[in-house]
């Protein structure tokens, strides 16, 4: 299976499909926000911050593949964006399990100043709902729990491909051909 990751690893298609699940997951969150009119929390926000930036590093691998010293950079983006995203949908989903006055998020999302995302991009960005409030389930999870399977999945999976980067293969000896 190592050799099966690392082989996908060096060739774009791989990191297109990184890429592609991204803007999938991103897409559809924009549709959960405009068509069906269910507002973002902060914490929605942020947990959109590090898929953009899972899908930032599956640009960056595709760039050049075959160059270990960018294919390790967009391992470790990637890796270090989804292990944030399941922190934070774990967070999320603490919010909306055990809602108290003293427990919440803030209304306002908190990006440093050299990089106002929801300033630049309130499209994208401005949060306008409530943290604990559960507005959409599916198969009886809610969509926090979701994002949790979804960067749990990511996390692995990228954790499994840098491994594969540094594995070296053992060749067996065939005594009879």
């Amino acid at each position: 299976m190592l050799k099966m990751l690392k082989a996908l690893s060096v060739q774009r298609t791989g990191w297109f499909l990184l890429v592609l699940s991204g803007v999938l997951l991103e897409l559809t969150a924009l549709y959960f926000q405009y068509g069906m009119q269910l507002q973002p929390c902060v914490m929605c926000i942020y947990e959109r911050v590090a898929l953009f930036g899972i899908i930032v590093a599956g640009l960056i691998g595709m760039i050049a593949p075959r160059f270990f010293i960018i294919r390790f950079f967009a391992l470790i983006i990637g890796l270090a964006c989804a292990i944030k995203g399941v922190l934070l949908a774990l967070t999320h989903v603490d919010y909306q399990m055990n809602p108290a006055p003293w427990k919440q998020c803030s209304i306002f999302a908190e990006f440093p100043e050299t990089l106002p995302l929801d300033k630049w991009l309130p499209v994208l960005f401005q949060p306008t709902g409530s943290c604990s409030e559960i507005s959409w389930e599916f198969l009886g999870i809610t969509m926090a729990q979701w994002l949790v399977v979804i960067f749990a999945f990511y996390s692995l999976l990228l954790l499994l491909v840098l491994i594969s980067q540094v594995h070296k293969s053992r060749t067996q000896r065939r005594l009879f051909n």
